[in-house]
């Protein structure tokens, strides 16, 4: 039934009273120019019988363009059921896994698609909520993975670089893929977009004065020796992006990073890992967000941390990050503050339950804020990637909700509340499958 109107065509052209009215045996009236005078009791006796005739077949006829009515209305309304039961089907696989039982579930873990069934390719990624759409940036990771040989002793494996990927989503589930708005260059190996080179962690946030949008990444060379953050900008959340420059915030090295925008004061940071990621930099972006105003501050100093996430919530701010152990995981770091300045209070490990030690087998990459629910608590989505090192364009998505207590049981570090007043502890439990819908 993928086609009606051909079984359609198909009974109209074997319809038996059209083929018995143009067959040759079909009864004609005689003309009177050739019937003598003596024949009119015969032609009288033609047209009597083809009057008779012609009723009967106008009555067969009848029935039988009822008959196709109701076989035709039966038909195009089977095709349509079907459609709508293809078109519902298609939808319910469209979300952030093939699989998943509904809709609005995400699956931490699973290979996440966008609208066209294909599989999402952002890693490292981070989020910007814009006039009600969310749009999800990250590294295109397609390609060979290999290690260069600067690379062999601490496993630095890579895929050449392709670009930077935009989607855009209205649900957190159903994401549209809208092109490669940074991609890398061929042709010019002086250029920090040069495909040999390394491009990781994109952020994008929204510039109201300039009404910009823009992007900050780590940028250095195959062996990691450059360390650098570049900056590039669009008038569109999905691009294309123009690349500005690249730097070495307050003279030293940069590589895992990401931005924080204070939504009061809506002054913007950059917090990289520096000093051979021994402590990390938060520093102070000028008011168009694409360079540095010359403020900046050491925190976690010695610490060794990565994959750094900042959020605030109601006066706090928090950190989520993890160890440095290359694309091996570990356990996830947390940390509170009054003041993105400092000083810092470790939280210990967010994460509970089985493979809390390996953050589920994964690393934070973002957490992005998603409404509050209806007693008005914010709510924070924790995102991560879990990489797969001898194949990273196999790596996938891990994304779990935040919950915050006063006081938890499993918490080494005892009450932060004794330590940070109004603080509370954030906390990632696993789950196969949750709704964003019912959750938020």
């Amino acid at each position: 039934l993928h086609h009606p109107l051909p079984i359609i065509y198909f009974i109209l052209s074997h319809n038996p009273m059209h083929r018995r009215q143009s067959s040759k045996h079909q009864m004609r009236v005689p003309s009177e120019d050739l019937c003598p005078a003596e024949d009119g009791a015969l032609l009288s006796k033609h047209r009597s019988k083809t009057a008779a005739g012609n009723n009967r077949y106008r009555a067969n006829n009848a029935w039988f363009y009822a008959i196709f009515i109701a076989l035709a209305y039966l038909l195009i309304n089977a095709h349509h059921h079907q459609d709508r039961s293809s078109s519902v089907l298609k939808s319910s696989s469209s979300g952030p896994n093939s699989d998943q039982k509904q809709s609005t579930a995400i699956r931490p873990g699973s290979i996440f698609r966008d609208t066209n069934g294909d599989p999402i390719n952002a890693h490292g990624g981070g989020f910007l909520f814009h006039k009600n759409v969310y749009y999800w940036y990250g590294e295109i990771k397609s390609g060979k993975t290999y290690t260069p040989t600067a690379n062999i002793n601490w496993g630095g494996s890579r895929i050449d670089l392709v670009g930077i990927s935009c989607y855009s989503s209205k649900d957190l589930v159903h994401w549209e893929f809208r092109g490669n708005v940074l991609p890398a260059l061929t042709n010019d190996p002086t250029h920090d977009l040069y495909f040999k080179n390394v491009a990781e962690r994109p952020k994008v946030v929204y510039n109201s004065l300039t009404n910009k949008f823009v992007m900050w990444l780590h940028i250095d060379s195959m062996d990691y020796k450059r360390a650098r953050s570049g900056v590039a900008e669009s008038d569109s959340p999905t691009g294309p992006f123009t690349y500005i420059q690249s730097f070495r915030p307050n003279d030293e090295m940069a590589r895992d990073m990401t931005v924080f925008v204070d939504k009061k004061s809506t002054v913007a940071y950059l917090i990289t890992s520096s000093e051979d990621n021994a402590v990390m930099h938060v520093s102070e972006l000028t008011s168009n967000y694409t360079s540095f105003t010359g403020k900046w501050k050491r925190i976690f100093e010695g610490r060794y941390m990565e994959a750094p996430t900042f959020f605030r919530r109601g006066e706090l701010y928090y950190f989520i990050g993890s160890g440095c152990t290359a694309w091996k995981p570990n356990a996830a770091r947390s940390a509170v503050a009054s003041s993105i300045w400092g000083p810092w209070t470790e939280l210990g490990n967010p994460c509970r339950g089985e493979d809390a030690d390996t953050t589920f087998h994964s690393q934070s990459t973002y957490v992005l804020p998603i409404g509050s629910d209806g007693g008005g608590e914010e709510r924070f989505l924790f995102a991560a990637d879990r990489w797969n090192e001898k194949n990273l364009s196999d790596s996938r998505y891990v994304w779990l909700p935040i919950e915050f207590v006063v006081k938890d049981d499993d918490d080494d570090d005892g009450d932060v509340d004794d330590k940070v007043d109004g603080s509370e502890s954030p906390i990632i439990h696993w789950q196969d499958e949750w709704d964003v819908n019912v959750w938020t």
